[in-house]
């Protein structure tokens, strides 16, 4: 398949602000591409304001995987062309759920939760994100993950005045219930079905998407034809948007896509 899409729709995944894929879209534009990040429903405001509603905002709580799905397909189909989609951890579920519907000409899922069926039995995994799923806590009361939780989960070797500064720009609210629906047959993709080109990518320090999940993720697809390539980086953790090494990331991206043409 030759992509010849050029806007692309950036995801971004649970417990952050969509902010931070400003710099991706100012680079990505700078190449040529048309750009979006849009937010989950009622997340569109800034960390500190959305922060401020915790936990008593019902309406993100109980916001549903499922309605965060089709809020991005509905995005993807309401364009001119079909477009690229990337998306970073949970965006990178949606992301293959959206390529698996044959929504999108070409998918990038960096760091994604896997699908249902490709099971998380890695122990970091279990450690950075079982309490997001809020087991005996209220579903209309928000989850904000503490900052000795963001230092395991996302940003884990960083120094620590760079590790508070990238959670006070970032860590937003999240619902409990979309947090659960990754365990649900709405996390469902049919591996074997034909797809645009999806590439999956990776990182080495990264513990609550670890490589070795990525990895498993990526082998779960069919060889029929379809392009499906996998990427493991050196040096990254989860919260691999907006370490320094953020645009080598991209560039590598963008010279997949190309090949792809």
């Amino acid at each position: 398949m030759n992509i010849h899409a050029r806007t692309v729709v950036f995801i971004t995944g649970a417990f952050v602000t969509h902010l931070g894929w400003d710099p991706w879209k100012d680079y990505f534009e700078s190449k040529g591409f048309m750009c979006l990040a849009p937010p989950w429903p009622f997340k569109d405001g800034p960390p500190d304001v959305l922060r401020q509603r915790h936990p008593h905002d019902v309406e993100l709580a109980t916001l549903t995987l499922g309605e965060v799905i089709d809020h991005y397909a509905a995005i993807v189909q309401s364009l001119q062309e079909r477009p690229i989609v990337i998306g970073h951890s949970l965006g990178g579920l949606i992301t293959q759920v959206i390529v698996n519907r044959g929504l999108a000409a070409a998918g990038v899922a960096i760091h994604p939760v896997p699908p249902l069926g490709v099971i998380p039995y890695e122990f970091s995994f279990l450690r950075a994100g079982w309490k997001a799923l809020g087991l005996f806590t209220s579903l209309r009361e928000t989850y904000l993950m503490s900052f000795k939780d963001w230092q395991y989960a996302f940003v884990n070797g960083m120094p620590l005045a760079e590790q508070q500064r990238a959670y006070q720009a970032n860590v937003i609210p999240e619902s409990k219930t979309a947090a659960r629906g990754g365990l649900t047959r709405v996390a469902k993709v049919d591996f074997d079905k034909p797809h645009a080109p999806l590439l999956l990518t990776s990182g080495s320090e990264d513990t609550i998407i670890p490589a070795h999940l990525n990895y498993r993720n990526f082998k779960r697809y069919a060889q029929n034809g379809s392009v499906t390539e996998y990427k493991e980086f050196a040096g990254r953790n989860h919260f691999v948007l907006g370490q320094p090494t953020w645009q080598e990331d991209a560039d590598y991206i963008l010279a997949w896509l190309a090949r792809q043409r």
